[in-house]
């Protein structure tokens, strides 16, 4: 017999497969009711709709913006949540910023907003190993910005972090 976890989720993924808009009763109780994996399982269920992924973000609360953000590459989107991304951005909470750096973001942000993605991830010690695609995407504008920020600093008797050290 299934957990009722495990019933819950069933059930709630044939719902949005039946009714995508069934999504927004369901998508804020499944952290508590579904498990941990419902989240993702419900977006998977909605085959890459962009307009209901984006109005789940928009009135999610933070742990609901983070399920989003973490599963976006699995979701068929191309380039379409983009905007999600510079949102997380904006925030000040460093799990999502961290997840806005993820697989999707690394893959679709511009140069220049991943370039400051990262800057921030510096900023808010949230260390470079979690920016996905770091290396694929790292280049001279980056080194120079990490530089400029290591000199900065170093002007001020402040430590330069490990993870900055080794890219410049």
């Amino acid at each position: 017999m299934k957990e009722p976890a495990q019933e819950w989720q069933a059930s709630a993924v044939r719902q949005v497969e039946a009714d995508p808009h069934a999504i927004h009763r369901l998508f804020p109780q499944a952290g508590r009711r579904g498990g941990p994996d419902a989240r993702r399982a419900l977006l998977g269920a909605l085959r890459g709709d962009p307009a209901v992924i984006r109005s789940l973000y928009e009135a999610g609360d933070s742990g609901e913006r983070l399920a989003i953000l973490t599963v976006l590459h699995e979701l068929d989107l191309d380039g379409t949540a983009v905007a999600l991304v510079e949102d997380a951005l904006r925030t000040n909470d460093a799990r999502l910023v961290a997840a806005a750096l993820g697989p999707y973001g690394s893959a679709w942000l511009g140069d220049h907003s991943f370039r400051q993605g990262v800057l921030k991830c510096v900023f808010m010690s949230i260390p470079l190993d979690e920016v996905a695609g770091l290396d694929r995407r790292f280049d001279a504008e980056l080194a120079r910005m990490l530089a400029d920020y290591a000199a900065e600093l170093r002007a001020a008797g402040r430590p330069v972090p490990s993870d900055v050290l080794e890219r410049i």
